[in-house]
C-alpha cells in the first residue's frame, strides 16, 4: 500500500484499515514467538504501512483545522 492509495481512503476506511493491520501485526509478532511465522518480511512491511496511515492520519488532522481557518476568512 502506497501513500496515494491511503490518501484516497475516506477517514473511517483508513481507521479499518489500521485495526486490519495492527491484528495483523499481532498475529504475525505470535507466530514469530512461536517458530512458525511463514512470512517473515510481511511483518516489516506492516510496520511500514501502520506507520503510514498514521502519518497521514495525522497530516489530515493538521489540514482539516487549518483549512476551516481559511475557509472562513
Amino acid at each position: 500500500m502506497n501513500a496515494k492509495e491511503v490518501r484516497d481512503l475516506t477517514g473511517k476506511e483508513r481507521l479499518e484499515k489500521m485495526d486490519d493491520l495492527d491484528r495483523e501485526k499481532f498475529n504475525l509478532k505470535f507466530q514469530l514467538a512461536t517458530g512458525k511465522i511463514e512470512a517473515p518480511g510481511r511483518l516489516k512491511s506492516i510496520r511500514r504501512d501502520i506507520a503510514r496511515l498514521k502519518t497521514i492520519i495525522r497530516e489530515s488532522d493538521l489540514v482539516g483545522p487549518a483549512k476551516e481557518s481559511v475557509d472562513k476568512a
